[in-house]
């Protein structure tokens, strides 16, 4: 028989493993590792998995979404993730993790260069997780810009 203590203890181990597979997600990317960034995603074509890139249509099945990932990592030189406002919920073995992406990425060097033009990039992500025999794997990930702001305060109401 398990208590409230064992049950508290076992969810916070596996928020602890949500955590992790996020990161080692996101660690891939940064490395263009495609064969760690594969193996983060739910294998088989059992429950499709999906994909939203900032400004890209949905992509379904995984065949799809990794065909996207080689292609971001064949055109993208340099780049890094900076997460915060991380968040995890859980039900079941279904995780939830929200996060804001500060990306930092640069495209190939032009011709002379040594480096590429850096840019900098907010993107609101929302990462869904399934428990698997061998640990969370990536469901759905979909990342939406956040838009700059003008510095105007057009919403603002005018006192009356």
């Amino acid at each position: 028989m398990t208590g409230p203590q064992d049950e508290h203890a076992e969810a916070a181990a596996d928020i602890a493993a949500v955590e992790q597979a996020n990161t080692a997600y996101y660690e891939a990317m940064e490395r263009g590792d495609l064969e760690a960034l594969t193996a983060a995603w739910l294998p088989g074509e059992d429950l499709t998995v999906s994909c939203v890139h900032p400004g890209w249509p949905v992509l379904s099945g995984r065949r799809e979404v990794l065909r996207s990932y080689a292609l971001i990592m064949a055109n993208t030189e340099y780049i890094q993730f900076f997460l915060t406002d991380v968040g995890v919920s859980m039900t079941g073995d279904t995780a939830l993790v929200t996060c804001t992406e500060n990306i930092l990425s640069g495209g190939p060097a032009e011709e002379g260069a040594s480096l590429g033009p850096l840019v900098g990039q907010l993107v609101v992500a929302t990462n869904v997780f399934r428990r698997t025999s061998d640990g969370w794997k990536l469901w759905s990930h979909h990342g939406s810009p956040v838009l700059a702001e003008t510095g105007e305060e057009e919403d603002e109401v005018p006192p009356s």
